[in-house]
Formats: structure tokens, sequence, C-alpha cells
């Protein structure tokens, strides 16, 4: 091992390569180690954990959200090589970051817990690199685990890779055992745990240098793969060099899609990845993955060129948004309190700005002209989208969820999103998982035992069916049961879906809740509120039990008489409220509802506050 070294690194001392992964199967602790054993740290540095997490709601959630680059150095002298590594999301509603980063690579990392096997978004991610004609390496990761079936889960990874119609090349893969955790490879599963020399020496031979050497003498060439800003640099631009040689100071231009000159100007910084740090370089190279600064129009999908490059490189399709959501000024009458973004133009530009650095997003203005529509991949990617907003200041409301439909273009009919559903749950929960997916239109598949008193269901459903039943899912297993969906294909429509089967809990005054007041609401349904908390006409404050929706009074207070009997004033103790996430907030709303969102709040309303209104207006099938 050797320390990184700013020194240029040729093509062919150089790889590439991605690690994709289902949600927690251990991409980014093992990326940890890959670090900790490539020399990315001093000897007296301290190493963080899930160091490439780096966003504050990664590290909350436990998830990747945004793909990032490292860079790590193996062997010594004249066998030193430099690998390029990108770390991807696992989830599937933020597949876009995966599928735009691996046209930047040679090769990949495929890892697969030893004991869950290929999940949904396994077969995703493995359908995108062999579509590319990448010849991904598989990585068993957690094979020390006491349920690990590795010889078993190889045979699922490799009927996988026929299922996908996979080349005999990229049949032939290398296998990997790990410990991502305790920071060992090995070739053999019952071979030496010491470091992961047999990984790294297994991407050095397998994962060929880019070809891009080849290109080194041409006009200089780069497709933009992410965009984010440094408050320094300004905007800045990553990719890797497809051609040429770029230096700072170079005068560049950006070509669209379609190859018409969107600027010209002069690069500021020319940055490549050195560890967990980006560092200024003089030139890079055909093949290295490099960020650039000085270009302010340039985005995503773009290319950046020489003055006499004419010729846009080919930019990989990403797949369409299937939710939407209206995005909306917020109106309540708590409006202002907590936050300082809260216009309209402000909204649409942050909307905008996150359109432009992730693919996967679209923002288009409704027909009104008052609200926006935000088009994504699913409820989780909206509702981080919708976090962040709201911890930077934004005040804003959101509608319930819509799955977005499309015309078969032969036979005219309406056509809607199908999602692959994989559940694991507890034996004794299946029947009722399988019950509650029927009623929301899901076609069973498959169902098999999958060790340990688990069973393993998989069913097609539409999306819209399973918009919301995410929390009903965790309570019918006792919170036991782990859901993985993907996108499947197009399928027509399935007719009409039941939504939300309680009521609200609606409050009919604007004041402060009283404790005496929602003591006597407890029986009518879940609370939403405690205590002392500011209401207004028109908010939900808790769930009905019953079907209906029902208009109450939470500001109710104790008559006061002097009069006084034993046991009438004690204090009165409410079950602690239902506190929803955004996520959940959204996904339990009905099609007359709002999440109103605010930096301190998240609050559930009527779109229509006056009750004599409201009930002239009603609910929509």
């Amino acid at each position: 091992m050797t320390t990184l070294s700013d020194a240029p690194v040729s093509s062919a001392a150089l790889r590439n390569i991605a690690i994709i992964a289902h949600v927690d199967h251990g991409k980014t602790t093992l990326t940890d180690q890959l670090l900790a054993q490539g020399g990315a740290y001093r000897e007296n540095e301290a190493r963080a954990e899930r160091a490439m997490d780096s966003n504050p709601q990664e590290k909350e959630r436990g998830i990747t959200i945004l793909a990032k680059c490292t860079s790590i150095v193996y062997g010594q002298g004249a066998d030193e090589v430099r690998i390029n590594i990108v770390d991807t999301p696992g989830h599937a509603d933020f597949g876009g970051e995966v599928e735009r980063v691996l046209s930047m690579v040679d090769g990949c990392l495929l890892l697969v817990d030893a004991t869950e096997g290929p999940m949904p978004q396994t077969k995703f991610v493995l359908t995108k690199a062999l579509a590319l004609g990448l010849r991904p390496i598989v990585v068993l990761n957690k094979v020390d685990r006491p349920t690990a079936r590795p010889d078993e889960v190889l045979d699922e990874v490799f009927e996988l890779f026929m299922a996908l119609n996979a080349t005999n090349e990229q049949l032939d893969f290398p296998s990997v055992y790990a410990s991502g955790r305790d920071g060992w490879a090995s070739l053999m599963l019952d071979g030496s745990r010491e470091n992961l020399n047999p990984l790294f020496e297994t991407i050095i031979e397998h994962v060929p240098a880019p070809d891009a050497a080849l290109r080194r003498d041409e006009p200089f060439k780069m497709l933009v793969t992410m965009l984010d800003s440094d408050p320094f640099l300004g905007r800045i631009l990553t990719g890797r060099v497809e051609s040429g040689r770029l230096t700072a100071g170079t005068v560049v231009k950006g070509l669209s899609i379609d190859g018409k000159t969107i600027e010209r100007s002069r690069i500021s910084k020319v940055l490549a990845f050195r560890g967990l740090r980006r560092q200024p370089i003089e030139e890079a190279e055909a093949g290295d993955i490099v960020s650039i600064a000085g270009l302010s129009t340039t985005t995503v999908a773009d290319t950046i060129g020489d003055m006499d490059v004419t010729d846009a490189i080919h930019a990989t399709p990403i797949d369409p948004p299937t939710l939407s959501v209206t995005v909306m000024v917020n109106s309540s009458p708590l409006a202002g309190r907590d936050g300082d973004k809260v216009q309209s133009r402000v909204i649409r530009d942050r909307l905008l700005k996150q359109a432009e650095t992730d693919v996967a997003i679209k923002v288009t203005e409704t027909a009104d002209k008052d609200a926006y529509e935000l088009q994504g991949r699913g409820e989780l990617q909206i509702g981080v989208l919708l976090e962040g907003m709201r911890r930077e200041g934004f005040e804003m409301s959101i509608s319930r969820p819509r799955v977005l439909t499309k015309l078969d273009e032969d036979t005219g009919q309406k056509m809607e999103p199908l999602e692959e559903v994989v559940i694991d749950v507890d034996d004794e929960y299946a029947g009722v998982v399988v019950e509650k997916m029927s009623i929301r239109k899901g076609e069973l598949q498959d169902m098999r035992p999958s060790g340990g008193g688990k069973t393993r269901v998989t069913f097609l459903a539409p999306a819209r069916g399973l918009i919301g039943y995410h929390s009903e899912f965790l309570t019918d297993t006792r919170g036991s049961g782990i859901m993985n969906r993907i996108f499947h294909s197009w399928t027509s429509w399935k007719g009409n879906i039941n939504g939300r089967h309680n009521g609200a809990l609606i409050a009919n005054d604007s004041g402060k809740s009283v404790v005496y007041a929602l003591w006597y609401l407890e029986e009518r349904g879940v609370l939403f509120i405690d205590g002392g908390e500011d209401v207004y006409q028109g908010m939900i404050i808790g769930e009905n039990a019953k079907p209906e929706d029902m208009d109450v009074n939470p500001l109710k207070e104790k008559k006061l008489s002097n009069v006084r009997s034993s046991g009438k004033d004690e204090a009165m103790r409410l079950t602690p409220p239902r506190r929803m996430t955004l996520e959940q907030a959204i996904a339990w709303i009905d099609d007359d509802e709002l999440v109103e969102i605010t930096p301190k709040s998240i609050r559930i309303r009527k779109m229509e506050l006056n009750p004599a209104f409201r009930k002239r207006k009603p609910k929509a099938d």
C-alpha cells in the first residue's frame, strides 16, 4: 500500500469502478475499508464511519442518497495503480444517480448480501450495468454471518445474469467473498481473511484500463455526469475525460445533447479525487474522472470540449419519473411564522435548481400557474428533497402523490406503472400481507420460505395501490416485515383502488389545543397533536377510528365551579400522539388534503378549511 500522491497517473495505471448493490447490502461500509486500506488516511488521522455519506439526511436515514467519487492507490513503484471509485445509492428511488454514473466507469463491483441474495434493486442496477457492456465482479458480502448461504446466493446471482441475457464474457464473472465491516476479502470461502488485497488484485486484473488512453492526443471532450456547488468556486461539473487533455485556464465550450453551443468559458480549476478530498491538479488526461469549475450554464448530460469540437457525446437516457406531487405556497392561517422562504418564485427557483442536478426529477408549472408539479421516482426521493428544503427555511403545501400515466401508442389505452414488490416477513404474517396486497390489485408471483422462520413473497402491483401502504404494512407485521419495490413495466389501468380506510378528525376552531378536550377525543381515534399546540379550523388533528371525517373541538375547556369533588381534579394524561415523518404524512393524506411543511412543523389540513364549503364538495372517487 502507498499513500495518495498528486502525481499524474497514466491511463494504463488507472481503473474506474462503481460499487452497485441493493440498499443495506454494505456498499458504503466496504468503501470505508477500501479507503482505509488504500492510503486515504494519514496514520494519525481520525477515520469517520460511513465517510462517503456526507449529507446530513444520509447519516440520519442510514442510506446513500447521492453518488460520490473517491480515489485510492494500490501497489508501489512501477506497480502503483490508482482506482477511482464511485459509491452509488442502493434505494430504487435514487436509481437515476446509478444510471448516469455507470456511463463513466469501466467496471463495477456487484455487492450481494450472502444472506438475502439478489433483491429488486440488485436486478435493476445489474440490468443497467450489463446493458452498458460492463463485466461485473460479484462480491458476496457479510459471509461471516451465521445465516449466510454463499453457495446458494452465488447460484441465484448466476441465474439472475442468465435471466438478464448476459453475454458469455459477462457470465464468466469472478466472485469474491468478503466482510466489508471487518475489512477482509478472499477468493475462496475458506481462504485467509486478512485484508482486502484479493479484492484490489481482482479489480486490477479484471477491470480494463480506460480505452480513452488511445484518444489522448485528440481534442478534449468530457460528458458531465454530476453537478454540485462550492461556496468559493461556484458550480462544479464532474465527469470522465473521454479524449484529450485539460489544463486550468483553457477556454472550452459547453454543448447540449443535440450539439448546440450553450456557452464559452475559461476553466478556473481542474480538480481530481484524492481519497476523501478533491484537490487541484495541473492537467487531466483522457480516462480520468475529474471535476472542473468555471462554467455557469452547462449542466448534467451536456458535453464540455475544446473550441473546435462540434459533436456532443451521447448521454445514456434515464428512465422517466413515475410519481408526482403538487407543490404550492403555504396558505394556512399559520403561514410565515417559521420559515423565511415562502414566496412562489423562491420555491420555483429551488425546485428548478434540484431538477438541474438530479436527472430523475422533473418540475413543471400547473395549468393555473399558481403551483408546481414535482415528478420523481418515488415517495422517498420526493420526501428527501422536500425535507431538505424544509431545513433550508422553506414553507410549502404538498398534495397527495399521484402516479403518472400514459396512453398506449397502438391501442390508445390508459397505462399505469407496475412495480415488482419483494416482501420478507415472518411466516405468521404472510397471510395478512397477501390479503392486503390483493386488495390493492397486487398479483402474487412467488412465495417461498427464506429461512429463519421467514417467507419471501413477490408481487406485481400497480404503484398507485402502494401509496400509503408502508405504514399499514409495518403495523400488520409488528414492524418485522421488510418491503422492497422497484419499477417493473407499464400495464393497463387496473380500475379503482380504495385509499385510506379511516377518516380524519378535523379541528372546527382556531387557537391552542387543550388537554381536557383532547382527553375526550382520544376515544374517537389516534391523535396527531398534544396539548398546547397551535391549531386552526380545517387542520387535521387525528385519524378517526371510523371511515368518515369528523369535525371536533380541540379547544373545549373544563367548566370551573366552586364545588370540588373527589377525583375531578386528577391530572389527565394523554397517550403520546402519532408524530408522522414527512414521507408518512404525504402517504397518509387523501385527495382533498394537504401536508403543510414548515422548518419547525409538519401539519396536515383539508384543502378547503371552511367546513360549510367543504361539505359542498364531495370527495372524488
